[in-house]
């Protein structure tokens, strides 16, 4: 503890006491994230400047101290609560949008300005940054960049990933990288502007971003439809997803999680819906209506119950509203509850969520499924009591076994974290594994970024 006097008596030559926690009280609630983990850091560190960032690491790297960055908390995997004798780094102050330039679609930010504020400073200018997860209200860039969390519009315009041109990033030695370009097309090395994306502050912390903007369609028109199955719903998602026209969002909902929308919202849902899908489309104002013709007729495939539009901004509020209030609805139902994010084939969807249903039979745990329908992203909601955890663990086992066997991925846009990175051997091979902790060890020598996170404890 002797070190860790010396390290936290130099923090202070780096921050004034408005920017530094040191009191334990103060650092508790730094210490979880919308996971149930936690574990208090030995102080939080709010740097306003790049070279904060830079000086900071340093010092970590002198007295060998661990450093986890943190944004506004919201992911779900624990990949944001710190390690033992570790520091938070939180970017919360660092929240300017630098630039706006329209003419070249691009925004440059700094990690802590939230989702929302990117897409109001955008939408001034007739553009937005398609990356929307649930929680863009408090989310910050820096966190959906960190898991590469993207949301329903990533079924047309795609995931950050996709959508950022540039890097400006602190290694784990404290060096600064800049990865990626200001323009659309470079291939000048390697691509290490995606690789830092997702990667879960384990590689690099960064300090500014430039994102690029889509154009607002001239209009959009959401859809509802339900059907008398999972099977048909799916066959539905597959068809429209076989014609040319991409929908901007294509939402799942199973018929626990109508049920729960049913009550709290008052859709007036029909009593024998087994799926829900809600379908957005985006374009041309003038050619909107043949489109969304086209996509309701895909839709109509043999199943379904009823399919109608929105026509009113107060109708499709209350649709997106209801959609974005399941998870936390499912919260108050069982504040213990598990929510994976796991990725399927589309063609797969019936048989994931026929496979879910036997599981939660033979472990006698409720499980609600909605999510993103369009690329097979669903989240899988265990509503656990707190006298299943055991039992809710070999489920869960059981649920990764039934995705990768479906050849699906464990995880979508919510990350491994914490919470799956000892499930991450069933899909990744002993040389994907070597090379990642390889190029970990490049970034950052002496593994003190997220030094628990993604990779299992050997």
């Amino acid at each position: 503890m002797q070190n860790n006097s010396e390290f936290l008596q130099q923090l202070k030559t780096l921050y004034n006491e408005k920017y530094l926690f040191l009191d334990p009280a103060d650092c508790w609630s730094y210490g979880y994230d919308n996971s149930r983990r936690h574990q208090p850091p030995i102080a939080v560190v709010f740097p306003t400047t790049h070279q904060q960032i830079v000086d900071t690491i340093q010092l970590c790297n002198t007295h060998l101290i661990a450093l986890t960055a943190r944004g506004s908390g919201t992911g779900t995997t624990g990949a944001s609560v710190p390690s033992m004798n570790a520091i938070i780094l939180s970017t919360e102050h660092m929240d300017k949008i630098i630039k706006i330039d329209p003419d070249n679609r691009t925004i440059v930010v700094e990690p802590g300005v939230t989702n929302q504020a990117v897409q109001q400073a955008a939408a001034e200018h007739g553009f937005f940054w398609p990356p929307d997860p649930t929680s863009s209200a408090i989310c910050t860039v820096g966190g959906n960049l960190a898991y590469n969390s993207a949301g329903p519009r990533a079924v047309k315009y795609g995931t950050p990933r996709e959508n950022t041109l540039s890097l400006t990033c602190i290694t784990g030695s404290g060096e600064t990288l800049k990865a990626g370009a200001y323009t659309t097309k470079s291939v000048v090395g390697y691509d290490l502007t995606r690789l830092i994306i997702g990667s879960e502050g384990t590689l690099a912390i960064i300090s500014q971003a430039t994102l690029k903007l889509t154009p607002l369609a001239e209009a959009k028109c959401t859809m509802q439809a339900t059907y008398s199955s999972v099977e048909a719903a799916a066959t539905a998602v597959s068809k429209i997803m076989a014609q040319p026209i991409t929908p901007c969002a294509l939402e799942f909902m199973d018929a626990t999680a109508i049920s729960l929308v049913n009550k709290d919202s008052q859709l007036n849902l029909p009593d024998n819906a087994q799926a829900l899908l809600m379908i957005e489309v985006d374009g041309d104002k003038f050619g909107l209506e043949k489109t969304a013709e086209k996509i309701a007729a895909s839709a109509s495939v043999p199943g379904i119950i009823d399919i109608h539009t929105a026509n009113t901004d107060e109708q499709i509020k209350k649709l997106w509203k209801a959609r974005k209030a399941l998870s936390p609805s499912l919260r108050k139902i069982a504040p213990k509850k598990i929510n994976e994010d796991v990725v399927v084939p589309v063609s797969e969807i019936p048989a994931l969520i026929n496979g879910l249903e036997k599981l939660s039979k033979q472990y006698e745990i409720p499980i609600v499924n909605f999510g993103h329908a369009g690329n097979g992203n669903i989240h899988v909601n265990l509503l656990v009591q707190a006298d299943q955890l055991d039992s809710a663990k070999r489920c869960l086992s059981d649920v990764f076994s039934l995705v990768i066997k479906l050849n699906g991925s464990l995880s979508g846009e919510h990350g491994i974290g914490l919470e799956k990175r000892d499930y991450i051997t069933l899909e990744l091979s002993p040389t994907s594994i070597s090379l990642m902790k390889n190029i970990k060890a490049q970034f950052d020598p002496n593994n003190l970024l997220n030094p628990d996170k993604v990779f299992p404890i050997t």
